[in-house]
């Protein structure tokens, strides 16, 4: 009982010093979390980019436009590792989290896995996420991020309910100049 005691308590403790960042694509959240990183919080990269970086370079087929299923497996075995990589005694800012990983296997019509299922239950974050809402005027597209705005815009309100689904409070951050923003993120978390 002792034992269980113990482990509920370390994962409790997780629980409420991992905070992701999410939103659609192009949104602001790599800039949002170097804007934490200088004021000297531990950010966690974002799995999803750099498994097309490295597709891409091997001439892989893993990508988002092409084997789907394949991408999907790396992005949650990524993201699940840099969640056991972080330390979880400090506050650590995540760029995206396991459920995007469900947000993208609902928006391609992927078979939800066991996998997933047990990673969504077993690596849980803070339950406050918050989440960058599509932003027009700071939208681009690029060799990574091929997504149209329309996309960009079902992939928030995809990812929102992947999220909600599974216990988490979304907390929208408002557009506005980027230290705006991780004023706004820390005070919410009552880091500030």
């Amino acid at each position: 009982m002792q034992f269980l005691t113990l482990f509920l308590t370390t994962l409790f403790m997780v629980h409420h010093n991992f905070y992701v960042i999410t939103g659609g694509p192009g949104v602001g959240k790599t800039t949002l979390l170097h804007e934490l990183e200088k004021r000297n919080y531990r950010c966690m990269p974002e799995a999803a980019r750099r498994i097309i970086q490295e597709q891409m370079a091997q001439n892989g087929d893993a990508l988002p436009w092409e084997n789907k299923a394949r991408y999907a497996e790396l992005m949650l075995e990524g993201s699940v590792n840099l969640y056991k990589q972080a330390d979880q005694g400090t506050v650590t800012f995540f760029d995206r989290g396991i459920p995007d990983v469900l947000a993208y296997v609902r928006l391609t019509g992927l078979p939800l896995t066991e996998t997933l299922t047990d990673a969504l239950t077993s690596f849980r974050y803070h339950p406050l996420v918050f989440i960058l809402p599509p932003w027009k005027e700071i939208y681009a597209t690029d060799s990574e991020r091929k997504q149209t705005w329309e996309e960009a815009v079902a992939t928030f309100e995809v990812m929102k309910e992947a999220y909600t689904g599974y216990g988490y409070t979304i907390v929208e951050v408002p557009p506005m100049e980027v230290g705006g923003r991780a004023d706004f993120v820390l005070q919410t978390a009552g880091l500030r």
